[in-house]
């Protein structure tokens, strides 16, 4: 089941919701939980007894863990055997495949038989709740949280549908007070029905009429150098509306039931630098690199040399996160080599001014590693780049003219102009020096990621919100969080906008009626 279905919104979340609100707090959690299987269960239902084992023996885990002592020797052993066991069945279900194929490939080349394999089937959401496992484990042992005893309210961080699927990746010690001390208020609850609705048009109507562009430019056999940037851009906007709606629909779904997740996205295509990208783009994932993975590498406190290598390895292991593929591997080491390089010039990341061409310059790094990405194997990224960089034919192929139309174009210049304003706006909104101004300038409730005035790391205050409630571990609230209006005395022009935002989403369920089936890119990872 996914969010832009019509199975979800007129079936499967008025029923919840309904239950929900209509059960005592005592048992919303619980009802969560089962509802959270009912809706995994309804892509594989044989899969949700690994998603079930998993999540007991992590429970286990944690309370051997925890009763060990923090940073002890046993403790120590304990998160080794769990962390081992939940990357074992990682390996096994997402690498599997990849690995028997490499090595059949190498074989064949000597003249051996292939070994033969059962095609392993990748089950919808592994890689997210592995992580977020594997994070709750670790921050036992460093003793950032305590072993939780609630299995209802362990399992219902593990399986909470909003995120189950791609993400954000969450963290059990930031919900773990939300769980049992939450509000749910009328306004926080209709900011959860804007944020929603926000993401489900992004989705709809913008990344999957990219998709159709980007498909077709990446088929072509002999793209011309009009082809290749035309299918690299209409991916790169096709992959942030389509990733940044999802983030938006879950945040969004969270605050219906109370939850405040984190934000995973903040304006990343008006970054200067690699480094400011991966501060923007997919912000639970980046976090999730450095805190478990490059601290634990050493980080940068065994010298220069072995910083350069660890900022390498945590973006080379990134990248084989999203996929058993050669291709994903590439995409990490273009991404870890500029943060090294970046690192090595000491770039300043954090620019108060705007520099169009160190702006312009990171786009294009950025562009060109989802290529990369976005390619089936090697020969096809050789393909694109060979067009993009031969500088020749910028006229698109006789194909592409017959098959792309002219509302997808202009769909492709509307995600462009839209990515431009609200980048801008953040930037100059949030610059330390424009802060205060910035308290003045009015919030439409929209926004191309999440609230403008939010930063990585902080939870957007809503209506409703107890300002003493919402400091959590992990997170900070600023002067930019702090509690807005009720909407009943907000300006007209929030108004304007949420009025506009629910056109638009009738018109995107009218879509989608009309459509095929298009799931979100991230559930292949």
């Amino acid at each position: 089941m996914v969010f832009s279905s019509n199975v979800f919104l007129f079936l499967f979340l008025p029923i919840f919701l309904g239950l929900y609100y209509l059960s005592g707090q005592r048992y919303r959690n619980l009802l969560l939980l089962v509802a959270s299987y009912v809706f995994y269960a309804w892509w594989r239902v044989d899969f949700l007894a690994l998603f079930a084992a998993v999540t007991l023996w992590n429970y286990w885990i944690g309370l051997k863990v925890g009763a060990a002592g923090v940073r002890t020797k046993p403790a120590q052993r304990w998160l080794l055997l769990g962390v081992g066991v939940d990357l074992c069945i990682l390996g096994y279900f997402k690498y599997a495949n990849f690995g028997v194929d490499s090595i059949n490939a190498m074989m064949t080349s000597v003249g051996l038989e292939p070994f033969i394999l059962t095609h392993v089937l990748l089950p919808i959401g592994i890689s997210f709740y592995i992580f977020e496992s594997i994070s709750y484990i670790i921050d036992v042992y460093r003793g950032d949280t305590p072993a939780t005893r609630n299995l209802i309210d362990f399992a219902a961080f593990v399986a909470i549908f909003p995120h189950l699927i791609a993400g954000p990746v969450l963290r059990f010690r930031d919900l773990a007070d939300q769980f049992n001390n939450r509000t749910h208020t009328l306004d926080k609850f209709s900011e959860g029905c804007t944020r929603f609705m926000q993401g489900f048009i992004k989705k709809v109507f913008i990344a999957d009429t990219l998709a159709v562009v980007a498909d077709h430019c990446f088929a072509l056999q002999n793209p011309t150098t009009g082809d290749a940037w035309l299918g690299a851009l209409a991916y790169t906007a096709q992959l942030y509306f389509d990733f940044s709606g999802y983030s938006d629909m879950a945040i969004g779904l969270g605050l219906m039931m109370g939850f405040r997740f984190m934000e995973n996205f903040k304006q990343p295509y008006i970054s200067q630098s690699i480094t400011e990208f991966w501060r923007r783009w997919h912000i639970s994932l980046s976090t999730w690199l450095r805190d478990y993975l490059y601290i634990t590498l050493g980080g940068n406190r065994g010298g220069t040399l072995t910083t350069y290598r660890n900022l390498f390895l945590t973006m080379l292991l990134g990248g084989l996160w999203h996929g058993a593929n050669i291709t994903y591997i590439v995409w990490g080491a273009w991404h870890g080599m500029w943060l090294a390089i970046e690192k090595a010039l000491g770039l300043n990341t954090n620019s108060r001014t705007f520099n169009p061409i160190r702006w312009a310059l990171t786009f294009l790094l950025v562009v060109m590693g989802w290529v990369i990405f976005r390619s089936e194997n090697l020969h096809v990224a050789g393909r694109m780049y060979g067009a993009m960089f031969s500088f020749g034919d910028w006229q698109l192929s006789e194909l592409n003219q017959a098959s792309i139309t002219g509302l997808q174009v202009a769909t492709l210049v509307v995600a462009y102009v839209t990515l431009a304003f609200f980048g801008l706006r953040d930037f100059y909104m949030n610059r330390p020096a424009d802060k205060a101004a910035s308290k003045a300038t009015p919030d439409l409730g929209v926004q191309a990621d999440g609230p403008a005035n939010a930063v990585a790391g902080t939870i957007k205050a809503v209506p409703g919100d107890n300002p003493g409630s919402i400091h959590q571990p992990g997170y900070t609230v600023g002067v930019e969080a702090q509690v807005q209006p009720a909407y009943w005395v907000a300006d007209w022009p929030r108004y304007a906008m949420r009025a506009l935002i629910l056109l638009l989403f009738v018109a995107s369920i009218l879509k989608l009626s009309a459509q095929s089936f298009s799931p979100f890119l991230y559930f292949q990872f």
